[in-house]
């Protein structure tokens, strides 16, 4: 009910044959263009705080441009950028538009090679210059270079110290342009490896610089410049002189996906968005594995190798539940067995009256898991029915059968989104009030006094939204009981590899658990934790997830308890109870995503565990504590 922000997606395009033949059979020398702005637009659930577009120009002559890039703001940045693109052809006759020499001679961003990127942000940085891709200039093409990526580097402290201690001087300390500093820089190497070796077999001139960029190894320089980078990661790049590549980190945290053919080699953050712009099967798609690059030489080569090696098998987890587009053929099957393994518990909490109670689900994209979990409830159901024929121990009279078999699971559009607060809304009671409003719910959906309502959500995080608007506005239905359902278990513990939810006392499971320890008096056991996680960061003991010491007192039941009481507001008729998935059901339902540590704390990266200490630390020296 919360929105989460996933920092970014990415999209790359190397169209393979030259501008005239997509013009031939297109009908358009803008294909690559076309398609970019759909990768983009498909994908626009991972980024809406910006976005922005490069391109590269392979035969372009000496003085004139070959590297483009265009960047906006907001959530019609796609649109912006792809908007003053088209801006520098609206001039042109029908005659100039439709000839591709013309357009590669002469137009900018009618290249061969381009690369998209979305952005949501996990620093709190914003404006145009945090805006990805960023660009590092130089006169030698083949040292130009754009970069984007959908990443959160847990060590950029380290990372600055080592390429400063090298002479380099960064104009920010932020990942981003860190990460430029230090591929740029191995690009460098790279440039003056390969001139050192055409310049001692004689080459000389333009000889020399068309050697290079046929040499160029874009594996050396990646090699060389992630060696220490800990978080998740796919990063993209294009040179000046026409190499491409993505890396994806090798813990296999982030996503990609690429497919190639005779015309065109794409990359993009989701499978879906590649089959549905491009129109071909899920099967001639395939994942970028963890530690591995996809490379595209200038001359249009592509090959994988292998960067990274990969360091365990932790690709995120909500990826599947909350942030991928739900039409992947896999992530829609993981979804709905992610409701389906709900239906136990949920019946247990309505004590297996199905009669008198009504299924819905809240936000839209719960709706799959909705699917899973009726679905379940249904085949719970039939086999219900089945044991109540067999139980009549007779042939069944017409009204005796009608009365078993017109049985149903009763499913409602209980809640509707109504309004979006905006942020110039006055903050206090003024902001509570509206924020109580954002919902409408369907009047006469449920029979009140009768009725238990239950509600499946994708994620309860913070619970900031159950509280002052989802629990009160359902509570006018008249509900015996409200039950909220999260298809995914517990947040418990911070993420730090893009997801935007860093601080301990965002989390409603935190924040229970340390209400529980108050009630109890045992908050020693957080001060404990504490002095604990200051140890190991001072190197004084080895390295472990310190907050789970605060979570171990308690069954997940006694956590769940103790969430619905602090979310549940003030005035409440109805009994409010809080049902969640399972660790062991999450892994089940999505069987090949085991990054968890969102729920479980077991970070996949020394970094990630690093942080979380860091972060309890935080909290406690905040609230006093230890």
């Amino acid at each position: 009910m919360e929105t989460l922000k996933h920092e970014c997606g990415v999209a790359m395009i190397r169209l393979l044959r030259p501008l005239e033949y997509y013009q031939k059979k297109y009908g358009t020398w803008m294909y690559g263009l076309n398609k970019l702005y759909l990768l983009m637009e498909k994908q626009h659930n991972r980024g809406q705080e910006a976005a922005g577009l490069a391109c590269v120009k392979l035969k372009a002559d000496p003085g004139e441009e070959f590297m483009f890039r265009e960047r906006g703001l907001g959530t019609g940045a796609i649109t912006e950028i792809f908007d003053t693109v088209h801006s520098y052809f609206r001039d042109l006759t029908p005659d100039q538009l439709a000839d591709a020499a013309y357009a590669e001679a002469v137009l900018p961003f009618a290249g061969e090679l381009y690369m998209g990127h979305l952005r949501y942000s996990t620093t709190g940085k914003s404006g145009l210059s945090y805006v990805h891709p960023f660009l590092r200039r130089n006169n030698w093409r083949a040292k130009n270079l754009a970069l984007c990526g959908n990443f959160n580097l847990t060590n950029v402290d380290e990372i600055f110290a080592d390429i400063t201690a090298m002479g380099q001087h960064p104009r920010k300390c932020a990942d981003t342009y860190i990460m430029l500093e230090q591929v740029g820089h191995r690009l460098d190497r790279e440039v003056e490896r390969v001139y050192v070796q055409c310049k001692a077999e004689g080459l000389e001139g333009m000889d020399i610089t068309h050697a290079i960029e046929r040499r160029i190894d874009m594996a050396n320089v990646l090699k060389t410049s992630s060696a220490k980078w800990d978080g998740g990661y796919v990063i993209c790049g294009i040179t000046g002189s026409g190499e491409a590549f993505a890396v994806r980190d090798p813990w296999g945290i982030r996503t990609a996906f690429w497919y190639a053919d005779d015309e065109v080699i794409v990359l993009a953050s989701e499978r879906p968005v590649i089959q549905t712009v491009l129109n071909v099967k899920a099967a001639d798609i395939t994942e970028l594995q963890p530690g591995q690059s996809l490379l595209v030489s200038k001359d249009g080569a592509m090959r994988l190798e292998q960067i990274n090696e990969p360091r365990g098998y932790a690709p995120c987890s909500f990826e599947r539940i909350y942030f991928s587009r739900g039409s992947d053929v896999d992530i829609y099957r993981e979804r709905k067995m992610l409701g389906r393994k709900l239906v136990a518990p949920i019946l247990g909490k309505v004590g297996g009256d199905l009669a008198h109670t009504v299924f819905s689900f809240i936000p839209n994209t719960a709706e799959v898991a909705f699917c899973g979990m009726m679905e379940g409830l249904n085949e719970y159901l039939n086999e219900h029915k089945v044991r109540m024929i067999e139980a009549l121990g007779h042939a069944p009279a017409h009204d005796e059968l009608e009365r078993i078999l017109s049985l149903r699971v009763r499913s409602e559009k209980v809640a509707i989104k109504d309004i979006k607060l905006r942020t110039f809304i006055a903050e206090g009671n003024t902001r509570n009030d509206l924020a109580a409003h954002v919902y409408d719910i369907t009047y006469g959906s449920l029979v009140a006094g009768q009725d238990n309502l239950v509600i499946i959500d994708d994620s309860i995080v913070r619970g900031t939204t159950l509280r002052q608007s989802i629990i009160g506005i359902l509570d006018r239905l008249g509900p015996r009981r409200i039950v909220v359902v999260s298809s995914s278990p517990q947040v418990r513990y911070p993420d730090y590899y893009g997801i935007d939810m860093s601080s301990m006392d965002q989390f409603i499971a935190f924040r229970a658990a340390m209400a529980l320890l108050a009630e109890r008096g045992m908050t020693g056991i957080a001060a404990e934790a504490c002095r604990k996680a200051r140890a190991m960061l001072a190197g004084e003991l080895p390295m472990a997830n310190c907050v789970k010491d605060i979570y171990a007192p308690f069954t997940d039941d006694e956590i769940s308890a103790k969430i619905a009481a602090l979310l549940t507001p003030a005035g409440t008729r109805a009994e409010v109870v809080i049902v969640y998935q399972t660790i062991a059901g999450l892994h089940e339902a999505c069987p090949g995503h085991g990054g968890d540590w969102y729920f479980s704390g077991d970070y996949p990266t020394p970094g990630g565990v690093r942080m979380v200490n860091r972060s309890l630390i935080d909290y406690c020296e905040r609230e006093g504590i230890g």
